[in-house]
């Protein structure tokens, strides 16, 4: 996906000029390694600005990037490629700023616009502000100075102070725009990247580039590839330069594989958008069996004898406090600074490689964000808990005198191989590898990686878990409690370094075994779904939850059966519905899903087995397709493919009818027709 915010433009900053019958004169996000082509450092700072590969200011990597190393104090101008102001009496900028604040000189910083039509002799002022505290800023200003209306303007984005008062200053998403009166520009597709099979919701946001209130919008939504597509109309109130988040009220079935959703402002305030290449955005999605809660990963590696790490585990214990149940941790203790940790192992030495590790403290959140010498940010944390995930993790362990036991499995929503899984046993709480730091106490300290300390390596198929069990006799290691051990389980692709989920075993008790062999079957005039399941090979549930297409339907069923009747297939869709049986034990632990799966064509003919006498012809069909049934008719709808209903109707009559279907594009689609003897369902092929 382009990381620009307007996915629509194609505005290449390597072209100088840009004509002022354009309303986006500036549009850049750093995609590339280097500055963009025609920019330019003036003043001070020459060899502080480059393009960074983080994220900090809140879009996506790449950023614009001020670092404090060397030393100035002074102005320093990042100076962007001339815009043509002719005739243009205002500009509007936009842009995302994060500050890494390290008071130190003076105690405040000062950043700000401004503007140029000598070529840099003359700087007039648009905008400036000072700061004096780190975080995450947005800047939306209208800039008026004495260089508007001019042909060859330089705009630059200056720094002011000295630069030992911080650590950095990102930049990125900077837009510069002549305003229009209605101007809603499509900011962002909200719907996660993964979703699981079933009905979802459209969420997009919108922001108001104009200078009028959005009071009103119409926008639409539809499957790339498809000619199908959802619109609706939105009221609103929505101030310059002012964003919020919308969401459709029709939900629409997504079913497994690889989509692009597109969604478009089609008007504003009942007309025309006056700049209409912003109001497009697309987002690729892929849909998998289903999604888990994501349990965040943290790996933390430190040492006691590290005095930066003091105050990094106390921000983490802070952290960690505050997000019970949301993540799974491990520290691994290093050999650093001399003479290192006393409960340093060989199997932190193996992480520490696979990460590139130079230096503590270094923490990293599901094995692709990295902090170093400070903590894990609450924004980051949610920002990967509220990721949904494909993969559940369960695990369990007992101890026996001191060998410890660990049963762990791993369910995938998705075909994928090559992943590695890592079980390691860490003590919760060690105040015996006390070093230099001053620290008493160190929490998840790792004892021992089970297995290899390079992972297991697993394929895995869509539906079918796999189990991993591990022994070891704890004498071995570093333990100082045996009543105080935790087990951390993960899966993790090797190459990307992701983690794709992860979880702390139960502890101390016995496994939490999966329910096994799912059916389910479609009965009944009024159609039903009958899902029965065998129990686990061991243990003893105290009952089964039931979850339908990622939403939990049904709690704590003690059979072994259960009739689905309030669900969306009691008529049925043709569309592929996942069912999940979840196996809960003694204290609410609950084991991975055991898997069913609607296959349609199977399921469609146990259906029509017991419909009512009904035919639909022709079929395939080009214009009018005739339905002929004994039965009194209610209503009749049709569905596409993805469940979109497409057309509904009342209808009061008895026989045969004529529908007039000659709009539809050619596809498969799905009728039902309601009646007093129940529901009719049949699959037909326009073309």
């Amino acid at each position: 996906m382009k990381k620009t915010l307007l996915l629509t433009i194609a505005l290449l900053l390597n072209a100088a000029v840009f004509s002022q019958s354009r309303a986006t004169l500036l549009n850049e996000s750093f995609d590339k390694t280097s500055l963009p082509s025609g920019w330019k450092v003036m003043g001070d700072g020459a060899k502080n600005w480059s393009i960074a590969k983080s994220d900090n200011a809140g879009g996506k990597p790449n950023e614009l990037d001020l670092f404090w190393d060397p030393i100035f104090k002074g102005t320093s101008r990042m100076v962007m490629t001339p815009l043509d102001l002719t005739n243009v009496p205002a500009i509007a900028i936009s842009f995302k700023h994060y500050l890494d604040y390290y008071p130190y000189y003076e105690g405040t910083c000062t950043i700000g616009v401004a503007t140029s039509s000598d070529n840099g002799a003359t700087w007039n002022d648009g905008w400036r502000q000072e700061y004096d505290k780190t975080d995450r800023y947005v800047v939306d200003e209208i800039i008026k100075t004495d260089d508007m209306g001019k042909a060859n303007v330089l705009v630059c984005l200056y720094f002011e102070g000295n630069t030992n008062d911080i650590n950095s200053w990102q930049f990125d998403d900077i837009l510069i725009f002549s305003q229009e009166a209605n101007d809603a520009e499509l900011t962002s597709v909200d719907v996660p990247s993964n979703l699981g099979n079933g009905y979802n919701y459209v969420t997009f946001t919108v922001r108001n580039l104009g200078s009028s209130t959005i009071e009103s919008f119409e926008a639409k939504y539809q499957v790339e590839g498809s000619d199908n597509f959802i619109s609706e109309t939105f009221e609103t109130n929505i101030e310059t330069f002012a964003s919020e988040q919308f969401t459709f009220k029709k939900a629409n079935f997504f079913s497994e594989g690889d989509i692009t959703l597109n969604v478009e402002v089609t008007s504003v305030n009942g007309e025309d958008d006056d700049f209409n290449d912003n109001n497009i955005n697309s987002k690729d999605i892929f849909v998998g069996m289903s999604t888990v809660q994501k349990i965040s990963m943290i790996e933390h590696f430190s040492s006691s004898t590290c005095f930066p790490c003091v105050f990094t585990n106390k921000d983490m214990d802070t952290l960690t406090q505050n997000n019970a149940g949301r993540f799974t941790y491990v520290k691994y203790p290093m050999n650093g600074p001399a003479p290192g940790d006393p409960y340093y192992i060989s199997d932190c030495n193996t992480r520490r490689t696979y990460y590139g590790v130079n230096n503590v403290p270094t923490l990293f959140l599901d094995g692709t964000t990295k902090f170093t010498n400070y903590a894990i940010s609450q924004e980051k944390m949610d920002i990967s808990y509220n990721t949904p995930s494909f993969f559940d993790i369960r695990g369990s362990f007992t101890l026996n005198d001191s060998t410890i036991t660990v049963i762990a499995d791993f369910m995938p929503y998705i075909n994928i191989k090559n992943l590695k899984a890592y079980v390691t046993v860490n003590e919760k709480t060690t105040t015996k590898n006390i070093g230099s730091n001053g620290e008493t106490e160190f929490h998840h300290i790792l004892m021992k990686m089970l297995g290899s300390p390079s992972g297991t390596k697993l394929d895995f198929e869509a539906g079918t878990y796999q189990r991993l069990e591990f022994s070891h006799d704890m004498t071995s290691t570093n333990v100082e409690e045996l009543d105080d051990l935790e087990v951390a389980i993960w899966i993790q692709n090797p190459t990307t370094k992701e983690v794709l989920n992860s979880r702390f075993a139960y502890e101390y008790t016995e496994h939490v075994y999966p329910a096994q062999n799912v059916n389910i079957t479609i009965t009944g005039n009024d159609p039903k779904a009958v899902v029965s399941w065998e129990a686990p090979s061991q243990g003893t549930p105290d009952g089964y939850n039931i979850i339908i297409d990622g939403k939990l339907i049904k709690e704590n069923i003690e059979g072994l059966t259960f009739t689905d009747e309030a669900t969306a297939w009691n008529v049925y869709d043709g569309l592929r519905h996942i069912v999940e049986v979840v196996a809960v034990y003694e204290g609410g632990r609950k084991s991975v899903s055991a898997i069913g799966k609607i296959n349609d064509e199977v399921n469609v003919n146990e259906f029509k087995e017991n419909q009512i006498a009904c035919d639909i012809y022709p079929n395939p069909v080009k214009d009018e397709l005739t339905i002929a049934t004994e039965a009194n008719v209610e209503e009749i709808a049709i569905y596409d493919i993805y469940g979109r209903t497409m057309r509904q109707q009342v209808n009061k009559t008895t026989g045969q009818q004529v529908i007039d279907v000659d709009d539809l594009e050619n596809g498969i689609y799905f009728i039902n027709i309601k009646t007093d003897k129940g529901n009719i369902v049949r699959r037909f092929i326009k073309n």
